[in-house]
């Protein structure tokens, strides 16, 4: 079993890819991505996944032509040759390799980039126990519904909860809360599960969408809608979704204690609906 690499139609193991330091995504992040979970050698909710990457691609006006087809059998390849059961999966696009100008090259292929690593799981007593988060002031752009490669503002707000102790980092703006800086977020009050429309302030999360159908389909109703402050420390229940998070529980926000301070019924029942639905 091994790390493995796609670049441009060629696989070969990590260690050994290499892009251009003229490529776009190194220079100006001009590009997409997309990350998606294997289980048991098969890739999870794959064709939502390449779904979103192209609409990600065409929002920045980058041409992707490669089929859904035609990337199921490159996942799949690139599964087979890690040898990995379980595994995390990292696509790549970007506007390609030219010479550094902030206009769009005249002629220049994408740049095409997946890589196969074996999935490092969560500590499992997180999801007893359940996790802290802070809030952040959101200063990311106004697109966030496009899959882009410029996180800075996600990665220091990561880092910034790692070093208060906490598991997330809430994007805030206005009093109103709109997502972690790698996840998306659902908020249980008396019974109904909320969490931010879909729009241009989050990322439509895959696994967003997955776990709302599965409490639609198991009777727990469903609000879409804006989750201010108060909406959220006042909460019974609050939880994280995302692709190799899953379902992850939080049990205080800024050390203010989410209902009785542990993991929550609803949490429980979609965890364990969303484990049986990818056995």
């Amino acid at each position: 079993m091994s790390d493995i690499a796609y670049l441009n139609s060629e696989f070969m193991k990590l260690s050994e890819a290499f892009v251009s330091v003229e490529d776009r995504g190194f220079q100006f992040g001009d590009g997409v991505y997309e990350v998606i979970r294997v289980y048991d050698k098969t890739p999870h909710l794959l064709r939502e996944h390449v779904d979103r990457l192209k609409l990600s691609a065409a929002s920045i006006q980058l041409d992707e032509r490669l089929s859904y087809e035609e990337w199921e059998r490159i996942v799949r390849e690139g599964i087979d040759r890690s040898g990995y059961a379980d595994a995390k999966i990292y696509i790549q696009l970007t506007r390609g390799v030219s010479p550094r100008d902030h206009r769009f090259p005249v002629s220049a292929p994408l740049t095409r980039v997946m890589t196969v690593r074996e999935i490092d799981l969560e500590d499992p007593q997180l999801r007893e126990s359940g996790v802290p988060t802070i809030t952040v002031d959101d200063i990311r752009w106004n697109r966030c519904d496009i899959k882009s490669l410029n996180l800075l503002p996600n990665i220091l707000s990561k880092q910034h909860a790692t070093q208060a102790g906490a598991f997330e980092a809430l994007f805030v703006r206005d009093g109103f809360v709109f997502e972690g800086s790698s996840s998306t977020i659902m908020v249980v009050r008396h019974g109904v599960l909320h969490t931010p429309p879909e729009g241009p302030r989050i990322l439509s999360g895959i696994t967003r969408d997955w776990v709302l159908n599965l409490a639609r389909a198991n009777e727990i109703t469903v609000a879409e809608e804006p989750v201010s402050l108060e909406m959220l420390l006042g909460a019974q229940e609050v939880f994280l979704t995302g692709t190799t998070i899953e379902i992850m529980p939080v049990v205080t926000v800024d050390e203010h204690r989410i209902g009785d301070g542990k993991p929550g019924e609803i949490y429980h029942r979609l965890y364990q609906k969303f484990l049986a639905s990818i056995s």
